[in-house]
């Protein structure tokens, strides 16, 4: 059995995602990174960082929601497609999910948390624009690269347009609007319909 702590408002709705496109049974533990829970020894046993998520498939234990993902559509996504046909598109596959953690997670976490999720005295309004701003560089090569393709690697969804989109998906409560960046506009809508996503959303 399959089991994966964290819960849908942190990094663990990747891997939950995936595991709702993978449709294979797991237990969820809804594991609040924000409270005691994480300092739990039991818990610390499994991830001595503290954090979440951590995957536990049989006697593996996974850290890191990247590294999860892309264990997860190995092992079990060939049959149901999320693992990419090639070893060229292997390393599309893994290029992309490392680029969206280096060139886009921390500034669009940064604007998320100082338009919407921190109090309002906490907010810092030059820090969310200029976060804003270092997008732009990499949403514009996303927005080439899905300039001739509907998908990152190869022609059909996989665990590397999830991964990419998952990250994306903060988008929408950070209040980014995309105009500017049509394919990938188009290309996260597709993403994000997918039922799947949805299951996870309310996971």
């Amino acid at each position: 059995m399959i089991t994966l702590y964290g819960i849908t408002q942190s990094r663990a709705f990747r891997p939950l995602w995936l595991l709702y496109e993978l449709g294979l049974p797991f237990e969820h533990v809804k594991l609040n990174f924000r409270g005691d829970d994480i300092k739990d020894p039991t818990y610390r046993a499994l991830n001595p960082n503290g954090r979440v998520p951590t995957l536990v498939d049989g006697d593996l234990v996974l850290w890191e929601s990247m590294a999860i993902n892309l264990y997860l559509a190995r092992k079990y996504g060939t049959g149901a497609g999320l693992w990419p046909e090639t070893v060229e598109d292997e390393g599309r596959a893994m290029q992309w999910s490392f680029w969206v953690m280096t060139e886009v997670e921390h500034p669009l976490l940064t604007v998320l948390m100082h338009s919407r999720v921190l109090p309002e005295d906490q907010r810092d309004a030059d820090k969310a624009s200029r976060n804003r701003g270092l997008l732009k560089a990499p949403f514009s090569v996303l927005d080439a690269a899905l300039a001739d393709r509907d998908y990152l690697a190869g022609d059909r969804f996989t665990v590397a347009d999830l991964n990419v989109a998952a990250v994306l998906s903060w988008c929408k409560p950070a209040r980014f609007g995309l105009k500017d960046y049509p394919n990938l506009s188009k290309w996260l809508d597709r993403c994000l319909d997918r039922p799947a996503r949805r299951q996870a959303q309310v996971a």
